[in-house]
């Protein structure tokens, strides 16, 4: 498949245009600017960031798949087939939008962008720094407790949505800055929210949320969770879907569903029975149990649990030997270990946030919450 996929041509990327059937449509003005920066390029992109190139194309200017699928002997066209069925559930505007990344990437590093020095994306809430082969996201809120805003949980998705395809990156790793881990969701998120609006905010809120875990649930390489402090909510339940966890002797593990009228996400409600136990995973879900370290390793949420003033520095000598291992060895054994569950994950993912919508939108969630944000205070 991959001698079929080369263009006949050297030099020129409009082969890989020509060779996917691309046909330029007017669409939304990022998306069209990378069309014409796609042309500038002289080193054409390898397989797997054509079939990414054709199935975004495909979804923005068709929309979802709905062709028949190829026979098994037509290899070119099955690739292409697989690669954009499996953004069915992708609207077009997020598709324009990771076209329109996976192209300045590509442009970014053939211009000197990339490669193993030091990159960093850098906003008011999020710091980003790729460096050696390791993307760290870090949660950059110290003052807020490194809650999260909706535009945190879309540019956490998009990050690691990027660095799946990107050769420079070998390891993610999610961390913060301060003394917490992340307390959650940022509760001005539920604030201002006028009755007419509550069903659009609950659909928005289900979306984003359906493709920020979605997008933990895909990465191809090897995700480590560094926790330096307490964690409530997402920040918890998504560190089951982390391959490595690694905590300071100050955190703490907390799951407040029950105070606030909601149920688990984060695919918790398959991953935690699974990993503590039934009754465990229980007393954390529905009993809101808060954690300390050891326990969430002796309940084996986490994988090693160090000193404070150690664990960066012990959980970096593990990163460090991720990093120098063979790289397509380590996701072909995250693969095999990972993609029996990958499509059960995806659809708990799915209804997981379904009923959290449902949540949303009940007269006891606004109740429950509205106690919730005052206790706080």
């Amino acid at each position: 498949m991959l001698r079929l996929l080369r263009s006949s041509g050297t030099g020129s990327v409009f082969n890989v245009h020509r060779l996917l059937g691309y046909r330029f449509l007017a669409s939304s003005s990022a998306f069209t600017e990378a069309q014409e920066k796609l042309k500038t390029l002289t080193n054409e992109p390898n397989n797997e960031i054509k079939l990414k190139l054709y199935a975004y194309y495909k979804q923005v200017t068709v929309g979802p798949c709905t062709t028949r699928k190829p026979g098994m002997l037509d290899f070119v066209a099955k690739a292409k087939w697989d690669a954009w069925k499996t953004l069915e559930d992708m609207k077009k505007s997020e598709a324009e939008e990771e076209y329109a990344k996976l192209v300045n990437d590509l442009v970014s590093k053939e211009t000197g962008g990339g490669g193993g020095g030091e990159k960093v994306e850098e906003d008011q809430d999020l710091l980003m720094k790729t460096k050696d082969g390791v993307l760290s996201i870090a949660l950059n809120r110290p003052k807020k407790l490194n809650s999260l805003t909706l535009q945190m949980y879309r540019d956490i998705t998009s990050a690691l949505a990027r660095a799946g395809s990107d050769d420079a990156v070998r390891v993610c790793t999610l961390t913060a800055h301060g003394d917490y881990y992340s307390s959650g969701n940022d509760l001005n998120s539920f604030m201002n929210v006028t009755p007419e609006g509550v069903e659009r905010v609950a659909r928005e809120g289900e979306e984003i949320l359906r493709a920020f875990v979605d997008s933990f649930i895909k990465f191809p390489k090897p995700l480590v969770a560094i926790v330096n402090g307490p964690a409530f909510g997402i920040m918890v339940t998504t560190l089951a879907l982390a391959d490595l966890v690694f905590s300071s002797d100050k955190a703490t593990f907390y799951t407040p569903f029950a105070e606030t009228a909601q149920s688990p996400e984060g695919c918790s409600s398959l991953l935690f029975p699974m990993i503590m136990g039934p009754a465990k995973a229980s007393e954390v879900l529905l009993l809101s149990r808060k954690l300390t370290a050891k326990e969430a390793f002796d309940r084996n949420l986490v994988t090693a649990v160090y000193p404070h003033d150690q664990f960066r520095e012990e959980a970096d000598k593990c990163v460090q030997k991720l990093v120098t291992s063979p790289p397509k060895a380590m996701c072909a054994s995250k693969q095999i270990i990972r993609e029996a569950m990958i499509p059960a994950l995806l659809e708990v993912n799915r209804r997981e946030c379904e009923v959290l919508r449902n949540r949303w939108t009940s007269p006891e969630f606004v109740n429950a919450m509205m106690k919730f944000i005052n206790r706080k205070k």
